[in-house]
């Protein structure tokens, strides 16, 4: 089992790799004066990535990742969002820094319960840069003992959300802000062995990375960053209760270990000592 230290509420669970997964979504944990101030349907917390822990918990022993962590849920503070509450998207719909609808436009806040600038900057101090700095740490140490550090940020959404997007999400969404967050190639890479597969897949089409991505992104400082968005029909079932399925999660699975491997191989062949990428 491996070492598991802790940044405030966030939790780092020590591998031995070049692999880092961040699963910023999965948690949903609510402090308590958070829940009094949600509605019914805020409490109900319908945007989590479901089972995203779970999902990855046999890729994370494959390949002795480490694994940063939240427990609290994205509804108290996104972890993937710009900090200064900039739009990751201008000009289309998306969620803030301190969400205040669900993905549906639902409110989330009882009327007069809002949560102030001050609460905010709160929020930022106890759970948003925690977060972060157990991501500096996690990619400090596996650039020091590796060389590079392959960052993969793990996320999950249902597949049809009219309010974000038109239609139905393709399982597989690989964002690598438009080629910024990680070298070209392993951006190639990862299209040669998603359209070998299965599945529908897009690359930096609606999800092109998060805050995560886009911050960590450096590949000149040898910290490859990508996000993968997938649609959660691929290993659950989209309603309450949100039931996982072992038989979808293993077969997507197989086809993240594959790209795992290119990937891991590729960065290690861009930075090895003496290489010029």
């Amino acid at each position: 089992m491996s070492a598991v230290d802790r940044i405030g509420p966030i939790e780092i669970s020590w591998g031995d790799s070049p692999l880092v997964l961040s699963q910023p979504h999965a948690g949903t944990f609510l402090p308590p004066e958070v829940a009094a101030a949600l509605t019914e349907e805020g409490r109900a917390l319908p945007d989590t990535d479901w089972w995203i822990d779970r999902l990855y918990a046999p890729l994370a022993a494959q390949f002795a990742a480490t694994v940063v962590r939240t427990p609290i849920s994205r509804y108290v503070i996104d972890v993937n969002r710009d900090p200064s509450g900039a739009s990751l998207y201008p000009g289309r719909t998306t969620t803030d820094l301190v969400p205040k609808e669900t993905f549906d436009g639902e409110p989330l806040w009882r009327a007069g319960a809002e949560p102030s600038a001050e609460e905010v900057n709160r929020r930022k101090r106890l759970y948003f840069e925690p977060y972060h700095a157990a991501l500096a740490a996690a990619i400090a140490r596996t650039r020091l003992r590796f060389g590079f550090c392959l960052l993969w940020d793990c996320h999950s959404i249902r597949s049809v959300v009219p309010r974000l997007f038109e239609g139905r999400l393709p399982t597989v969404n690989f964002g690598t802000f438009d080629g910024r967050s990680c070298s070209p190639a392993l951006r190639a890479a990862a299209e040669r062995v998603l359209a070998s597969a299965q599945e529908s897949f897009v690359i930096d089409g609606r999800f092109k990375g998060g805050w995560i991505t886009r911050y960590w992104g450096r590949p000149a400082e040898k910290i490859e960053a990508v996000q993968m968005e997938l649609a959660q029909r691929a290993y659950m079932h989209e309603a309450p209760p949100w039931t996982f399925s072992e038989e979808r999660a293993e077969r997507i699975r197989t086809l993240f270990a594959q790209l795992l491997t290119t990937l891991l191989e590729e960065a290690g062949r861009l930075h090895a000592p003496g290489s010029n990428p």
